[in-house]
């Protein structure tokens, strides 16, 4: 009897401690960029529609036509030097797990055009928060600064059942 209880006391401690190991693997993958929309879990890509681009989470990188071709990036284009993350509208992707989240873009560009606005969408940090998240900014003069704490958006729709 005493060592039945001990066995069974013993399997729980190894599955109390598998699944402490499963929980920390999986906070660490995908940290979200300061700028990015509060409240959202298991998301790979937000669509930027004021820049007609992506933004992968995982990679840290930008996603947008360059020229006919899709690039991958740290940065969005020149043109968009002075684009405010934190103000600008994220559409968050929570159904799309893909390597290219551009195979809907044509929908996405339609649905969320230039200027499209939603319920208001809190940042998940401020712009002086210095995490070494992608930003839009650098020497080369890719990027530019002028943000701000809070963006727009909210709503639901887009590539199925996800929340945008």
């Amino acid at each position: 009897m005493k060592t039945l209880k001990l066995f069974t006391l013993g399997l729980l401690f190894f599955a109390a401690s598998s699944i402490q190991a499963q929980v920390s693997i999986n906070v660490n993958l995908g940290t979200a960029p300061s700028w990015g929309p509060a409240g959202y879990s298991s998301v790979d890509y937000y669509y930027l529609p004021d820049v007609e681009s992506y933004y992968d989470i995982r990679a840290k990188q930008f996603i947008y036509l360059n020229g006919g071709t899709w690039v991958r990036t740290k940065y969005l284009p020149r043109q968009y030097r002075n684009y405010d993350l934190y103000n600008g509208y994220k559409v968050v992707l929570n159904d799309y797990h893909g390597p290219s989240p551009y195979t809907y873009f044509k929908n996405d560009k339609v649905k969320y055009y230039k200027g499209y606005k939603g319920g208001h969408q809190k940042s998940i940090g401020n712009r002086n928060d210095n995490h070494g998240d992608s930003n839009n900014h650098n020497d080369r003069g890719h990027g530019g600064g002028g943000h701000k704490d809070n963006g727009h958006g909210g709503g639901k729709g887009g590539h199925g059942n996800g929340k945008h």
